[in-house]
């Protein structure tokens, strides 16, 4: 598992994430994706602004965001490919990996890819 480093000082980090190797049945769990959302808000930190909006797609995958206290969370699931693409941005002074170890402890994939970087 890839851990997300922390790119030059801005104002925000955006982190991206490809969590590779998920089975199907999860990531098309609109409901217990809900939750993670939640739960990775928590354990970062962040207040949450609004219930998360998620929407089951006509190809069985999910997409969700989760609006946060100046920043975001969003989802996006491809079960047919065991994929879940993870977005997270946030104030520079938030540790988002604490975010990134929920889904990556909840989900169990075989391989993350991560990325971040400085943002403004």
């Amino acid at each position: 598992m890839g851990a997300a480093t922390t790119a030059a000082s801005g104002a925000f980090t955006h982190v991206i994430a490809d969590l590779t190797g998920v089975p199907a049945p999860v990531l098309r769990d609109a409901s217990g994706l809900t939750g993670l959302l939640i739960a990775a808000a928590s354990a970062a930190g962040f207040s949450i602004i609004g219930a998360p909006v998620v929407r089951s797609l006509p190809d069985g995958g999910v997409a969700a965001v989760l609006f946060l206290d100046a920043c975001h969370i969003t989802l996006r699931t491809l079960p047919d490919r065991e994929l879940l693409l993870l977005d997270i941005l946030a104030p520079a002074t938030r540790d988002l990996q604490k975010a990134l170890d929920v889904f990556a402890r909840r989900l169990a994939p075989k391989e993350i890819r991560s990325e971040a970087r400085s943002r403004g």
